[in-house]
This record gives structure tokens, C-alpha cells and sequence, in this order.
């Protein structure tokens, strides 16, 4: 739907100490009704969509790549990966509400920029610049409920003009988007401009979660690193890293080898899109091969730590353990339409005691693409 769709609940906008207040019901994007569940699967209860080019506090929304649920105030965090050239980078504070019926409905309430660690808001990249000027790729986000903070991840950037690289991180930042401080990646975390050793770029670091008890972060490399072998496609699978971080010394404990599947046909590279902690040894994995707008396939796994090999120490993998891991839902068979999901969540408990599991797709700010909330329902 177009812009004129979006109606305003409150007109009203505040910057001090840089927050925003306006808020939103984009009120035409009705809630889609899912089919029936089958027993032994995550129950899909629906999904609410935002309309296409929906412009919320003179920022267009899109490019949502990550998300975490704050329970106390009932709000979801979620982050754009804007590189501050649709307006600056940035988190939306978003109001859903979900029930046994599906999601009812959908409230961006407010828009967050995230600072630089002098206080600024980031620069869009300028390569011609001395030195380069170059603006973060946000692609996760995790809430930490007990220190009132969040977590969120760049995956850095490679120019493609001057040798000009911008390392990815994992940066601390408080409600208000202010620098807090940031976690001490591996060496092998290290982007280059030669295309070798290290991190594929635009493959680095897509998801992230914070363990349920606060004591550890988990972060999801997207692809395998050069020197781990190509990256998933149609025709074989692949070993991606997935890192255990201690919240408290801001360092890496553990790293494990997550096996990618093949991609589905039309889909070509298939990856790892976003993680959700259950607990500090279990995770969600989103599996992501899209291809838009001609294909995409999603799927959720469980994904166990067991006996896998701790690779934190390899530069390279030989013969290892990875995670034991076991399928969740086919996203692709059970929900219509689907996009490029990228974030995921424990939402609300239902009143029935069910947990539920919330999704968000990143549109790439394309015409051809949706901004989509999914609900399951455990």
C-alpha cells in the first residue's frame, strides 16, 4: 500500500536526549489469517504487514534485519540496516498485539538513531573522503532486560572503490541509542579487502541473542569464513560460526560450527539469518536463501551445542563436531506470503501458556518486497 495509507495516532515529536515519541497505527495493513497448524510443529497463528514505503517520523521503514522483545514495557526493538542513507542509523520501538487469533495488530511507536561512540549520529560513507568515511551495516539486535541495555551488531563494510574497511562489531548501546561500549571480537572476525582469509563480506555478523539468564551473547556469522569453504548453495551445504560471548568481560568463551542445507532450487546461497537463545547450550537458527523476487525459502532449526568442537581457537576448520540440530518449522511451507525473514524473538506468553516465537522480514527497501511481522506459537 502507499504512504497516504499510514495514519498518525499522535502527531507529536520529541529529541531530547534524542528519543523520539511519535507514534503510529498503520492501520491498513490488515493481519493475514493463518491455515491450520499441523500438532507436531510450532503453531503459526499469523502475520501483520506494514505497507509498502510507509514513511513513520520522516524515516521509511524498511531494511528491519533484527529484533528483540522488551516484556516489561511490551514493545519490540528493531533494528533497520539503513546505512544512514535513508535517514540515520536506527532502531523503531514497535507495539504488536498477539493473541490466540494471529497478530491484531501493529503500532510503530517511536524511532530510535544510534550513536557513534563520540555521541553523533553516523555519517552515510563517503569513500572519497580522507580517511574514508564509512557508515555501519546493522543487521541484529538483543535486548538485555536485567542491565536495561541492548546489543547490536554491524557487519562491517568493504568499499568496492579505494581500499577503505570498516570492522564489524558488536557495540552496547543504551535505550536512548548512546554508546556503552562494545565486545572484543576473534581475530578471525577480521574483514580485509582481499578476498582470502577472514569474513565474506556482507556474511559477517547477521545474528545475535542473549541467553534467557543474561550471562552470555551468542552472535551468527551469515556465511563461512574464506578459509571454511564456499558458502552454501544449491548444490551442498556449508559450516558456518556461531560464538558465545561473556556479557560481562565483553569476550569470546566459545565458538561452534553450525552445517547450513543446501539452498532450495531458484534460491541459490542459503545462510544463516538470526538466532534466538534458549538457553546457554540451545538456540533457534533461521536458515535464509532468497533470490527475490523470485524465490525464498526459510527454515527454523534447533540447534543444540552437545558434544560439538569448541573452534574458537582454529583459524581454520579440519575435522570437527558441529551442533547437533534438528528441524524446527519450513516457514516456507505453512506461511503465504513470505519475505526475507532476518529477525527473531520470544514474544508474549498467551494466556493459554504458550510461548511465542515472533518473526521480521527485511523488505531491501524494494517495491517488490513487504515489512512482515510472523507470530508461532510453541
Amino acid at each position: 500500500m502507499a504512504p497516504s495509507a499510514v495514519s498518525r495516532g499522535v502527531n507529536s515529536t520529541c529529541r531530547t536526549a534524542l528519543s523520539v515519541t511519535a507514534a503510529v497505527t498503520l492501520s491498513a495493513a490488515l493481519p493475514i489469517a493463518p491455515p491450520a497448524a499441523h500438532a507436531s510443529t510450532p503453531q503459526y497463528l499469523g502475520q501483520w504487514q506494514a505497507p509498502r514505503g510507509a514513511v513513520f517520523d520522516n524515516t521509511v521503514i524498511g531494511g528491519l534485519s533484527g529484533i528483540s522483545y522488551d516484556p516489561e514495557r511490551d514493545v519490540y526493538y528493531t533494528i533497520s540496516d539503513n546505512k544512514a542513507e535513508r535517514g540515520e542509523v536506527r532502531f523503531y520501538r514497535v507495539a504488536l498485539g498477539i493473541s490466540e487469533r494471529g497478530v491484531d495488530s501493529g503500532h510503530f511507536l517511536s524511532t530510535q538513531p544510534l550513536l557513534d561512540v563520540a555521541g553523533n549520529p553516523f555519517s552515510s560513507n563517503d569513500i572519497e573522503a580522507r580517511p574514508p568515511v564509512l557508515a555501519p551495516d546493522a543487521e541484529a539486535i538483543a535486548f538485555d532486560r536485567a542491565r536495561g541495555q541492548l546489543y547490536w551488531a554491524s557487519e562491517g563494510f568493504v568499499s568496492d572503490g579505494p581500499a577503505a574497511v570498516l570492522q564489524p562489531w558488536i557495540r552496547i548501546a543504551s535505550l536512548d541509542g548512546r554508546y556503552r561500549g562494545e565486545f572484543v571480537l576473534p581475530p578471525t572476525f577480521a574483514l580485509t579487502a582481499e578476498e582470502t582469509s577472514g569474513p565474506r563480506p556482507n556474511g559477517v555478523l547477521e545474528g545475535l541473542s542473549l541467553t534467557p539468564d543474561g550471562r552470555y551473547l551468542f552472535a551468527a556469522m551469515e556465511y563461512p569464513l574464506y578459509q571454511d569453504g564456499p558458502v552454501a548453495d544449491e548444490g551442498a551445504g556449508a559450516q558456518i560460526r556461531i560464538t558465545k560471548f561473556d556479557v560481562e568481560t565483553k569476550t569470546a568463551v566459545a565458538q561452534y560450527v553450525y552445517q547450513v542445507e543446501r539452498g532450495a532450487p531458484r534460491t541459490r546461497q542459503n545462510g544463516v539469518s538470526d538466532i534466538l537463545a534458549l538457553s546457554d547450550s540451545s538456540l533457534l537458527v533461521i536458515e535464509r536463501a532468497a533470490n527475490l523476487p523470485d524465490a525464498v525459502a526459510v527454515t527454523l532449526h534447533r540447534a543444540d551445542v552437545g558434544l560439538a568442537t569448541d573452534v574458537l581457537g582454529m583459524s581454520s576448520l579440519g575435522a570437527v563436531t558441529p551442533m547437533v540440530k534438528s528441524p524446527a518449522v519450513d516457514l516456507t511451507a505453512v506461511v503465504s506470503p513470505l519475505d526475507n525473514i532476518e529477525g527473531i524473538t520470544l514474544g508474549p506468553v498467551l494466556p493459554d501458556g504458550r510461548q511465542t516465537v515472533v518473526l521480521v522480514s527485511d523488505d531491501n527497501f524494494q517495491p517488490f518486497e513487504v515489512t512482515q511481522f510472523l507470530a508461532f506459537a510453541l
